[in-house]
């Protein structure tokens, strides 16, 4: 199966679903996307192998880094930042990592 994320026109993950891998294009369900739904989707995959984090209702996609990001999260703390090696929200006041899915770790 292939997964992916419909975005808005500012690069904001409006859907996310899943196609069929056995397409019979051979392009994973792209076309099909396009043909029968229209709009922008970008390739995600559950399980972080490319653009860093699963896609999320809700999150950006930023094409520079070709990555997909959560919300700001509201920890209350200066030290909240975006990190650029797995493109998650992290901050060393309060340990707080944010994972795929919108899963928070503290």
């Amino acid at each position: 199966m292939s997964n992916w994320a419909q975005l808005d026109k500012d690069n904001k993950v409006i859907s996310v679903i899943v196609c069929d891998n056995n397409d019979p294009n051979g392009d994973v369900g792209y076309q099909w996307l396009l043909d029968n739904l229209g709009g922008t989707w970008v390739q995600t995959s559950y399980n972080g192998n490319i653009r860093y984090n699963y896609a999320g209702i809700g999150y950006n996609y930023d094409p520079d880094a070709d990555a997909f990001i959560a919300p700001r999260p509201d920890c209350g703390h200066k030290e909240l930042f975006l990190s650029t090696t797995n493109y998650q929200w992290q901050c060393q006041a309060c340990d707080l990592v944010v994972r795929f899915k919108n899963e928070t770790e503290v």
